[in-house]
Order: structure tokens, then C-alpha cells, then sequence
């Protein structure tokens, strides 16, 4: 019998799953699919990395730089800020600490007034100086916070409804205000980027490092069912076999979740991405771009050329595009014809003869997070068993991270006084 068995290879029980083999447990980990990572995957096709829709990976994540060493990961850099489509031609708006020569060009796009920008700083300024738990007092929806501050003019409506939309997956304001805020101040202190051998570097860090730790994980390993014996847990898996363990962490993904413990199913929201190849790059820019015309938005939420942050996403001689649009649950997904239209009012140049390599429909990419924002959820449900995972905590790799720590105290707070909680900090 096992100590503890983690349901789910995702950062969260991956996390958990290092800290505890570190900490002198016997783990396994039960993972259905072929891989570790969950959403963090990263597939090679035709010489492309295509990560399992789009995603950027920011080091200013405090659980990230705890778990992982971000220089192995050698991580390129998207620039600070969004390249905006208007009714004529295009404007930047860049982060003006960091770039502060494009001020002057930021001020003539007439995306910024002195208005917005008081209203933008008084909205934005406490999550710069606030703990999060101050943030979620009286908390109310991000469009009706924007209401309050006199957020109102194209800065909202051009940049930042638009840029939020890919960010939250959803296009309603809906999401809670603290939440955005806390997504803000990641956005300020660092510079979202991807590790040159996509996203998947992530995980398959962790994995090694649990691995090295002594956890055995276990790849196409369904978990079917649990059943508490005493004082240990069998878990049966959909191939006949069953594992037991004197506790369980459920990290898997939101089904799942569901299934093996009776928890309400986590609310999610959906993205669709669409891989492109181009010989050409429609731009040299590297900026994420965003559509902020006022008639004929969508489906497209966002665009960028990954190869020019990410050159070792495309073989040589080749550009990757990506673009991600909203993929609303029980609604007809976006359509290849809508989406090569509205990219080429969005480049402003011909997209015909882009080939398309894939496309990603997640529905479960994100956990909803609406308002109220309610504290980070105990990883203890039942006795001996623990759940984890963003949806637990806040929608970002910083929340499954962090809820996979939570989960490794919980563990061994319960496992008794001889398993240090200081095994935690290695």
C-alpha cells in the first residue's frame, strides 16, 4: 500500500506529488492520458509545436518560480503590451514604464485620454499594493468596476475589453473584478513569454523532479472508482486493475472531478484555437493583437506570430500564427471561413494561402471565476481525501500551482508529526 496517490499529472498534482516524494512519501500518480500536463501539453506536428491552444507561461507567478528553474526553460518573451486593429490602420499601446519612448506614440493613437487614464490608474493602482484577500472585499463584476471608475472610452471598449476576452474567455465583464486586478498585476511585474520546447516544458520539469523524488507516475492510468476501506483508499482503474493508498489528491480535470468525489462539476469557460503556416509573417511585430473596431468584431478574440517570440515553434523557412477565438458551451463553434475573414481585416492582408495545421476546441480551458471571488477552497473533502486544482484556487498555472502546495501541507499535516512540513520548502 501506498502513501498517498495523486489522481491527475497536471501541475497541481504534479506539484503536490514532488513536495510529498520529497517530503519521504511513497506516491503514485494516475494519469489517464499519454503524457504528463493536463492543458499544459505540447504536440510536434510536421515539424510545428502546437501547444494545446494558446498560452503564455508569466515568471512573475510566485508558485512558478518556487517550482520550476525558468531559466531551463529558456523562455522567450513576448513584448509588454498589445497591438490594437482600428477603423484605419493599426495602433500600439506598450507597457510605458518599460517602453517608455512609445508614449508619444501611444498618446496619438487615439486609444488614450486623459480621462481613461486616471480612470485606468484608479482602477488598476490597488492591485499593485493590495493582497488579493483585500482585493475580493465587496467585490462586483469587472464591467461594473470599470463603471464605477469612469472606465468608459476607447481605452475599455478598443483594448481592454477586447485583450480580457482572450485572457478570461469570456466576453460579458462577468469575471470577478479582484480577479482581473491580480491578472493585472502579474501583466505589470512580468513579462509573459513561452519555454522554447512549448508549454509541455512545464510539467515534464515537474514530472522529473517528482520522478527523482521517487514518485512513480503512471501514464494511461484511468481512475474508475474509489472506495474507502478502513484506514486506506482503494482506487480501481478502468483496465481492471486498482491501487491502494493510505490517502488520495484528486487533481484531475473537471468530469473527473465529478466522478470520483460527487463535487458539484467546476463552471468552465471555452477557447478555440486555430494553427496557422505562413511563409510570410503578416507583421514584424511580436505583440498580441487585438480587434478594436467598434462594427464587425469576432470570432477572432486575439492573433499573434508565435515565431517571432518563439522561433523553435516552426522549422526554418516557416512562420506559426495563432488564433484564438471564444468557444461558448452549448454554442456552435467558429467556423474557418469566418475565422480566415475576420483575420484578414484583422492583418489587413491576404490570408488565403495560410495553411491550417490544427485546430484546439477547450472546452474546459479556464475555471469560471465569477464575483464574489470567494478564497482559495480547502484541499481536504473527506477523510483521507484532498482535492486540487485551479478551480480550487484562482484560473492560471499560479492557482493549480499553488493549490498543489496546499494540498502537499494538507497531506502531511494530517500524515502525522513525522513528516516535516519544512520538506515543503526544498
Amino acid at each position: 500500500m501506498h502513501d498517498l496517490i495523486v489522481i491527475g499529472a497536471g501541475l497541481a498534482g504534479l506539484r503536490c506529488a514532488g513536495l510529498l516524494s520529497a517530503g519521504g512519501l511513497d506516491v503514485v500518480v494516475l494519469e489517464a492520458a499519454d503524457a504528463v500536463g493536463g492543458r499544459q501539453r505540447t504536440d510536434i506536428v510536421d515539424g510545428f509545436r502546437l501547444d494545446r491552444g494558446f498560452q503564455v507561461l508569466n515568471p512573475a507567478y510566485p508558485a512558478l518560480r518556487r517550482s520550476v528553474d525558468l531559466d531551463a526553460l529558456a523562455l522567450g518573451s513576448f513584448p509588454v503590451g498589445v497591438r490594437v486593429r482600428m477603423e484605419e490602420g493599426m495602433a500600439e499601446l506598450r507597457h510605458p514604464l518599460r517602453y517608455p519612448l512609445s508614449i508619444a506614440t501611444s498618446l496619438r493613437s487615439g486609444l488614450v485620454n486623459g480621462r481613461d487614464a486616471v480612470a485606468l490608474a484608479r482602477w488598476a493602482a490597488p492591485a499593485l499594493a493590495q493582497p488579493l484577500s483585500r482585493l475580493a472585499r465587496n467585490d462586483v463584476t469587472v464591467r461594473e468596476a470599470w463603471d464605477s471608475a469612469g472606465l468608459r472610452g476607447p481605452l475599455r471598449s478598443a483594448v481592454l475589453e477586447p485583450f480580457l476576452t482572450g485572457v478570461l474567455a469570456e466576453s460579458r465583464g462577468e469575471t470577478s473584478n479582484a480577479f482581473a486586478r491580480l491578472l493585472v498585476r502579474y501583466f505589470v511585474l512580468g513579462r509573459p513569454g513561452l519555454p522554447a520546447q512549448g508549454i509541455a516544458a512545464v510539467p515534464e520539469q515537474l514530472a522529473a523532479h517528482a520522478r527523482a523524488m521517487g514518485a512513480d507516475i503512471r501514464l494511461g492510468a484511468s481512475a474508475g472508482r474509489m472506495t474507502a476501506l478502513g484506514e486506506e483508499i482503494r482506487v480501481e482503474l478502468i483496465d481492471g486493475d486498482s491501487v491502494r493508498a493510505a490517502r488520495v489528491v484528486v487533481a484531475a480535470g473537471p468530469d473527473a472531478v465529478t466522478d470520483l468525489t460527487g463535487l458539484a462539476r467546476p463552471a468552465t469557460n471555452g477557447l478555440q484555437t486555430w494553427w496557422f503556416t505562413a511563409v510570410e509573417p503578416p507583421t514584424a511585430s511580436a505583440l498580441l493583437t487585438v480587434d478594436g473596431r467598434s462594427r464587425g468584431r469576432g470570432p477572432v478574440v486575439n492573433t499573434v506570430v508565435m515565431t517571432h517570440t518563439v522561433p523553435s515553434y516552426a522549422p526554418a523557412g516557416r512562420h506559426l500564427i495563432a488564433a484564438t477565438c471564444l468557444l461558448p458551451r452549448g454554442a456552435d463553434p467558429a467556423e474557418e471561413n469566418d475565422v480566415r475573414r475576420h483575420l484578414s481585416e484583422i492583418w489587413g492582408v491576404d490570408v488565403s494561402a495560410w495553411e491550417l495545421i490544427r485546430r484546439d476546441d477547450i472546452a474546459d480551458a479556464l475555471p469560471a471565476q465569477p464575483a464574489p471571488l470567494g478564497a482559495a477552497r480547502s484541499p481536504r473533502y473527506a477523510e483521507r481525501l484532498y482535492v486540487a486544482g485551479d478551480h480550487r484556487d484562482t484560473a492560471s498555472i499560479q492557482g493549480a500551482l499553488a493549490s498543489g502546495e496546499r494540498a502537499a501541507r494538507a497531506v502531511l499535516s494530517d500524515a502525522g508529526p513525522s513528516r516535516s512540513a519544512a520538506s515543503l520548502h526544498r
